[in-house]
Order: C-alpha cells, then structure tokens, then sequence
C-alpha cells in the first residue's frame, strides 16, 4: 500500500459522508479557504477527551455562546466556568480549560500558537491535542491519534499488539500515513471512519473505504483488533457526605479542593474517600438516606447520604439555593436522595 492510497481514500469518502459538528468547518467550505477558528477546535477537543460527541454538543454550544472567544473565556469567574461544565467529567480538564485560556491571552496576545512546541507550552495540551488543534486549525501535518485513530491504523496494518503496548507503533504507523496536504480534513476523516464505519463491534467493513487496503479484513481478524491487556478491576471505595438543608431549603456546600477529585466543583461535606477522614459539618439529627454508587476512572464509590435540617451556621461551608444541573454527577445523585428524605417544608 502507497502512503498516498489510504489518505486519497479516506478523503475522497470524508468529502461526501463528513460528520456535521458545530465546531467544524465542512470539506467544500475548507476548500473555499474557510479555516476553522482555533479556539472552537480547541475547546472541542478538550471537551472530546474521555466524552461522547452527543454528550458534547449541548456543552460546547453553551460555553461558546456564553464565552464566544478565548479573551471571554480567561474572563471568566471559576466557579461559573467549573458550574456550566458540571456533568461532564473529568473536572481536571476545566480547571485546565481556564489556565490555557489565560496563558493564550497574556502570553500569545489571544492569538493560538500555530505551531505543535507553541502548542505543547500552553496548560493542559498534551501531546493529543496539540496535534488535533495545529492539524485542524492549522492544516499542519501532524499525526493525531486518539482511539478511534488507533483502530483504524490497528486494523488496517493488522498489527495484533494489545493495547497499550501498542500505541507507538500505531502512531508511527499513523504518521506514515498521514498526508502533507489536508491534513485537518484528513484527521477528522480517521476519527469519522471510526466512530461510524470502523467500530469497535461489528465494523461495516462492506462500506468502509478501506476495504481493499486493509490488512486485518483480509485476514479475517479484523473484529478482534485492536487487542487490549486485560484491564485490573476498580477497586471499591467507601465515604459520607452530609447533605444539610436550612429552612428556607438551601443546602450547605463547599468547594472542593483545588487538586483531586472534582477539584475546585461545589459539593456536599464529605469524607475523602480515599480512607481519610472527615468530621461532621456539626451535630444534628442525622437521618440515614441511603447510599449512591459513582464510578469513577479509578475507582468504584459508595457513598453514604446524610441529612438534616438546622438553623445553626455552620463553620465550614456556605447554604446556596441548588440547581442540581450545576453540581457534578456524584453530588447530583446525592442530592436527589437526601431531597427525597428531606423535603423542602
């Protein structure tokens, strides 16, 4: 297979069966000289990470209609940025969202470096994401590689390493690939083909564009690759959050810490759940709700719900009115328990 086959392929089908996303500017339109804003691929991307393209779409166009550049968005108070991504995970990435955003306009004049070291430099863009952004807003060359990219390449080139073992032989497979030309169009092609033909379980391989380029179809294997290591179990965790409502139905919460989980998002009182302990945000007639379980990455949570309501003020928090939508997923849960207990009198 010539280098240029694949990628002659891929795009000709990208060009007809392209993906309508609204951060992404359509094939016939690049070829009219409209480029991408940086900014919108950049947010994308970071939102993309370990998160499904639906459950993307409604954030994405929120945070860009409420922060529509990135001079808007270093603008921003915290606790409304980390409030509107609430739900969507991996709290870490927010708190990055917010550093490159400042990092862009006081080091680069609100101005994306178009290069992949100007990139790299920028808070929370890694290696992945600096090559999507130079190579979709930018059309440079560069390799970009996320899971859908690894299955294509994988099965293509049937190469039967498991994963993880096998990710820098698949990207330099990949950057064999890669054109010099159309570079953004192409990338998003692999990830299209991926998340639409070449699937992780029962592949179209009859209308795929790479059916006759590709190794593992040939073989008959393609169904089972790429092959995975054998993943250890999650552990289960155990805590307590104490869900404490005053009179006039507000619920105590506090910032969680900067560093770790949910780090920096409004929550519940809770224990560590990493065996540390905590103290009872004070004494009071705790009812026993029940317990919610919350996965994590790492981890399995079960976490004990407690409620009451008081008329003191306590010393660590403060009582907010809760839009359940702004709290992330596990306190969510949690507050949906205590409030069925503890209803608003």
């Amino acid at each position: 297979m010539r280098d240029t086959d694949l990628s002659a392929a891929l795009l000709a089908w990208y060009d007809v069966n392209a993906r309508a996303m609204p951060w992404r500017v359509p094939p016939a339109a690049r070829a009219a000289r409209v480029m991408p804003d940086p900014y919108r691929v950049w947010m994308s991307e970071v939102m993309l990470q370990q998160t499904t393209v639906a459950a993307v779409r409604a954030y994405f166009l929120r945070f860009t209609e409420r922060w529509p550049d990135v001079a808007a968005l270093a603008a921003a108070a915290d606790a409304d940025v980390m409030a509107e991504w609430a739900g969507l995970g991996y709290y870490a990435r927010a708190r990055n969202l917010l550093a490159c955003a400042r990092a862009v306009v006081a080091d680069h004049g609100g101005q994306f470096p178009a290069t992949l070291d100007g990139l790299r430099s920028l808070p929370g863009v890694g290696p992945y994401t600096a090559a999507a952004i130079a190579s979709i807003a930018y059309d440079a060359p560069e390799t970009v590689v996320d899971g859908n990219v690894e299955r294509v390449i994988a099965r293509v080139f049937a190469v039967e390493t498991p994963l993880p073992t096998a990710k820098s032989e698949l990207t330099r497979l990949a950057a064999t690939v890669t054109p010099q030309t159309r570079a953004g169009d192409y990338a998003q092609a692999v990830m299209d083909l991926g998340a639409t033909i070449c699937t992780p379980r029962s592949p179209a391989c009859t209308i795929c564009p790479l059916l006759h380029l590709c190794a593992a179809r040939r073989a008959g294997i393609q169904a089972d690759l790429p092959r995975k290591l054998p993943k250890p179990e999650k552990p289960t965790r155990h805590g307590t959050a104490w869900a404490l409502r005053n009179p006039a139905g507000d619920w105590l919460l506090e910032h969680r810490p900067a560093r770790g989980l949910l780090g920096g998002m409004l929550g519940f009182p809770s224990t560590g759940w990493d065996g540390t302990s905590a103290e009872a945000p004070l004494t009071a007639d705790w009812i026993d709700a029940g317990a919610i379980t919350h996965t994590f990455t790492h981890f399995h949570l079960i976490l004990r719900v407690l409620t009451a309501t008081t008329t003191a003020n306590p010393a660590r928090g403060a009582f907010h009115p809760v839009r359940p939508t702004d709290l992330p997923t596990v306190m969510r849960k949690a507050h949906a328990l205590a409030s069925q207990v503890n209803p608003p009198r």
